[in-house]
């Protein structure tokens, strides 16, 4: 009797601490590998690839934060391998960013990040441990996974209190601090546009610092409140695209403006779908300044019926 019940309390034990554990860490990160243009080698690496960045996306703490399971950032990864030397394990590609957030009282979530990384330049080999550090970069895949994972909730934070992601920007800044100086591709400020350089830029530069509080007032003001008042939670939305405007007058090439396109433009369609036909006018004026190039996607904020 006396060793069924002990053996009931370590059993008991174990399940806590594996629910413990699990509830420590920030991410749901479902991970993809897309390698259908590789044609040589031994298509396991890829499945392997997928299960270590699973794992090491959602068993790494990234924050000192406390989440429970149910609090957790759900994001997604999607790997696409262009070419790939199975004797180094050198693979490149470019990799999908999306993640998601809860609104307020209501089983809707709203997409934070819909971005394309299009320099990923990795090795992988099997049998290979993914090993985290914040005082080294250890490979550029880490890397990569580092600074995305900071950004992820970076993002997520500021959507739920104002400039409430600066120490996870801060990260990310000391993973790009890092990597500029390994020689790696999409790391290198002023490379181009839409690095990852460019990215962190994008939100953390004064002069598109109102792309931070977009992400609060959109989010926490707008779509949280709209579960409570539609118009008034509609209202603050149509306020805070105004910051768009400010962020082109003075860095029309911003990554940050496509990236809320990306995420952004297909839900304001539904966002304005029952509102007057002067406020349709407005957004769509609004947008129009921004991204002209986007004419068919606007066009539905004006055709959506009362």
């Amino acid at each position: 009797m006396k060793k069924t019940l002990l053996l009931l309390m370590v059993a008991l034990l174990c399940a806590f601490h594996v629910v413990a554990d699990d509830e420590a860490t920030e991410l749901n990160c479902e991970v993809e590998v897309n390698a259908d243009k590789i044609s040589n080698g031994s298509r396991d690496v890829f499945n392997e690839l997928k299960q270590s960045v699973t794992d090491y996306m959602n068993t790494t703490k990234w924050t000192n934060a406390t989440f429970g399971t149910n609090e957790k950032i759900y994001c997604k990864l999607l790997f696409t391998i262009s070419s790939w030397d199975d004797g180094s394990g050198v693979m490149e590609g470019d990799l999908q960013i999306q993640s998601q957030r809860p609104v307020f009282n209501s089983s809707y979530t709203t997409a934070l990040i819909n971005f394309k990384d299009p320099k990923v330049h990795i090795t992988f080999m099997p049998g290979q441990t993914l090993e985290f550090s914040e005082l080294e970069m250890k490979d550029n895949l880490t890397a990569i996974l580092n600074f995305w994972a900071y950004m992820i909730i970076a993002l997520d934070f500021d959507s739920f209190e104002l400039n409430g992601g600066d120490p996870y920007y801060d990260r990310a800044a000391q993973v790009v601090r890092l990597a500029q100086n390994s020689g790696e591709s999409g790391w290198k400020a002023f490379e181009d546009n839409n690095n990852r350089s460019a990215v962190l830029s994008a939100f953390t530069d004064k002069q598109t610092a109102p792309i931070r509080q977009m992400l609060y007032d959109y989010h926490r003001m707008g779509l949280d409140q709209m579960v409570v008042t539609v118009d008034k939670g509609r209202a603050t939305i149509t306020h805070t695209l105004e910051n768009l405007a400010k962020i082109y007058d003075v860095a029309p090439m911003s990554v940050c403006l496509t990236m809320f396109k990306d995420a952004k433009l297909d839900e304001l369609v539904n966002i304005y779908s029952k509102a007057n036909t002067t406020e349709k006018e407005n957004v769509y004026e609004m947008l129009y300044q921004v991204y002209p190039s986007e004419t068919n996607r606007l066009e539905k904020i004006k055709q959506t019926s009362n």
